[in-house]
């Protein structure tokens, strides 16, 4: 074993030891972690040389990522470790040096009850077709909980499966349910290809890791009409502010067409945050829309900002806001109120409601 694979191999298992979300390599610097949201040094280790760097990077790509991260200057892909943990690695050229980023990914999917979600977000999983995102910023889960949704009808129901990820992240394993993998740059060029073919592969589910241009999320919302049910993420922070991400992506000339479809093709949204746990760690916090005949008249009529009055309004139907859901957080005494208004979207609304 080379010197720089027994390197890695340490930050690696040290990473993991802390139960790392990610580890940071980059020149100048020890290696870093990020562990509960915050990133701490791997003191024992030296800091990183250009060469060092380098090598590392070389050391976990193969000749064609190689290239790609010569010629584009960066390079997404994932990365298995020889004791089995996966890695998602993004791997960029900085100040004329290159640095790694590696976000480990469990190799078991926890359920929606072992990621402190509510047990309700499994009946988006026993729908028959339309158009499930999970939303929320970078960092925060989504691509954990489409895994717990995905790994549900894996275990419960014969279906085929598609998943088109950038790269593939959570490996599933077949139980009752047929699952085909396919990763951008790998197994397919583009997301909007992928998706315009599972067309002819006879697909019951299909989960695309993002919706990253309007090619994609018009052909997304033709799949959910047509049958199948659709699952996908969008960075965005709110379920009004969803909509209107994906209606405003498209010309104003074909945005009432667009609202159309996603009135009729919606099941629903799920916007969620990870906040610090009074007890270590990090718990999720969510807004749940279920798409609803007064959701789908506000989509229709483009009074999307209406959206949020419903949400509060509408428990009964299984729907919660952010800031109901953080109240009950503090109140499980599992959040701190600062914390909670940290991450809230109304923080004077949420400060009103715990009073």
């Amino acid at each position: 074993m080379s010197e720089i694979t027994e390197k890695l191999n340490r930050f690696l298992v040290h990473a993991k030891e802390k139960n790392a979300s990610d580890l940071h390599i980059s020149v100048g610097h020890h290696p870093i972690i990020r562990v509960d949201g915050n990133l701490q040094k791997i003191r024992e280790e030296d800091k990183i040389s250009p060469e060092e760097a380098k090598q590392i990077a070389f050391e976990i790509t193969n000749e064609k990522q190689q290239q790609k991260l010569l010629e584009e200057r960066e390079v997404d892909f994932s990365f298995q470790h020889e004791n089995g943990d996966r890695y998602r690695v993004n791997i960029f050229h900085q100040m004329e040096n290159i640095s790694s980023v590696l976000r480990r990914i469990p190799s078991t999917i926890k359920t929606l009850e072992e990621l402190n979600l509510p047990e309700s977000l499994y009946d988006f999983a026993r729908s028959s077709q339309g158009l499930v995102l999970v939303t929320g910023p970078t960092s925060h889960g989504k691509s954990t909980t489409l895994a717990a949704l995905i790994d549900k009808i894996d275990k419960n129901m014969f279906k085929h499966i598609i998943t088109i990820e950038d790269p593939v992240e959570y490996i599933f394993k077949d139980d009752k349910a047929l699952i085909d993998q396919r990763e951008v740059g790998q197994d397919t060029k583009s997301f909007a290809k992928a998706l315009k073919s599972a067309f002819r592969q006879d697909p019951d589910v299909i989960m695309v890791g993002e919706m990253r241009d309007p090619e994609t999320i018009r052909t997304a919302i033709t799949a959910a009409e047509t049958g199948h049910l659709v699952f996908s993420t969008l960075h965005t922070n709110s379920a009004s502010q969803t909509i209107h991400r994906i209606v405003d992506s498209f010309p104003s000339d074909q945005q009432d067409q667009i609202r159309t479809q996603l009135s009729a093709s919606l099941l629903g949204v799920i916007s969620q945050r990870l906040i610090p746990r009074k007890s270590g760690g990090l718990i999720p916090a969510c807004e749940i829309l279920k798409n609803n005949a007064a959701v789908s008249n506000l989509i229709r009529e483009n009074k999307i900002h209406e959206i949020g009055i419903t949400v509060e309004t509408s428990s009964s139907d299984g729907m919660i806001s952010l800031n109901k859901y953080l109240s009950n957080l503090i109140k499980n005494n599992e959040i701190t109120l600062e914390d909670a208004t940290t991450y809230s979207p109304k923080p004077k609304s949420l400060k009103k409601l715990i009073d």
